[in-house]
């Protein structure tokens, strides 16, 4: 009876050790595979995971586990057959490869620390506090092939046609043309400029033209005019955003560059020689 309670035990033993390690044990530097003696830990994992595209992050976590284990093992068989056969050109290309990670390692702190909801703001208010609201224009046209025909339908409407009706039954434009002419709201900026330049110089109401452009001839009818609104925070988050990145990497770069030796003996060399791509060869 002691010997088959001794056996059990030793049973339990072996079928808990087989087990794999609890959640509390597990962390970075577990080993996942081990590749000819070359560990890979589930920090690579983890790692490998995080540099995924978002739709491929989605995927079941058993699905990504294997996925990204069968990969790391085959990189490593793969790494482990070239051997020593690095060219120049692999090591050169692995100096710059670290130096660019590292680049963005020593630039993301500045970056995180610069874009905060408040810089947003502030950046927000610098641009549009003080900012006088530009001028919105809703207007039509008629646009023609020459300014012969042009001129004909200015007659027309100094004679009391309407304008509607002779942009749909003469305007080259078919998509404003169905509407009366109708081009709806635009800012400055929007139209080619001898139409812009003539919109907002034309009295309301009043029909101007005919104006010259690379479509064709114009005659113009500005009906309204608005003063237009200042964009939204969050219209402009975007925007603000990658400029108060841009700024922080620039005095992040300026900060480090200013305060290292830095010595460029290369500035004599012919500028030239950057084409020379057989140097790698030597």
């Amino acid at each position: 009876m002691a010997k088959a309670m001794r056996f059990v035990a030793g049973a339990m033993l072996s079928l808990t050790l087989a087990l794999p390690a609890v959640a509390e044990d597990v962390t970075a530097d577990t080993v996942v595979a081990v590749v000819n003696g070359t560990n890979i830990t589930l920090g690579n994992m983890l790692v490998a995971r995080e540099s995924l595209p978002a739709q491929y992050q989605a995927l079941p976590p058993e699905t990504l586990f294997k996925g990204i284990l069968d990969q790391l093992i085959q990189q490593t068989a793969l790494e482990q057959s070239v051997g020593d056969a690095l060219t120049k050109r692999d090591t050169l290309q692995m100096e710059n490869d670290r130096r660019a990670y590292l680049s963005n390692v020593a630039l993301e702190p500045a970056v995180t620390a610069a874009v905060t909801e408040e810089a947003i703001k502030a950046a927000y208010d610098a641009r549009f506090a003080s900012a006088t609201p530009g001028t919105e224009y809703h207007a039509a046209h008629i646009l023609v092939d020459s300014e012969e025909k042009a001129n004909e339908l200015k007659a027309q409407l100094d004679g009391g046609a309407v304008f509607a009706d002779l942009a749909k039954a003469n305007s080259t434009d078919t998509g404003s043309g169905a509407n009366g002419g109708d081009l709806g709201w635009f800012g400055v900026g929007t139209m080619v400029k001898p139409f812009e330049d003539a919109v907002i110089a034309a009295p309301v109401g009043t029909v101007v033209g005919p104006i010259k452009s690379d479509f064709g001839y114009h005659l113009i009818l500005v009906s309204e005019t608005r003063a237009a609104a200042n964009p939204t925070l969050d219209d402009m988050r975007d925007e603000l955003t990658q400029e108060l990145q841009q700024k922080a990497v620039e005095a992040k770069v300026k900060e480090v560059t200013d305060a290292a030796k830095i010595e460029k003996p290369g500035e004599a060399l012919d500028p030239a020689v950057l084409n020379d791509a057989t140097l790698l060869d030597k």
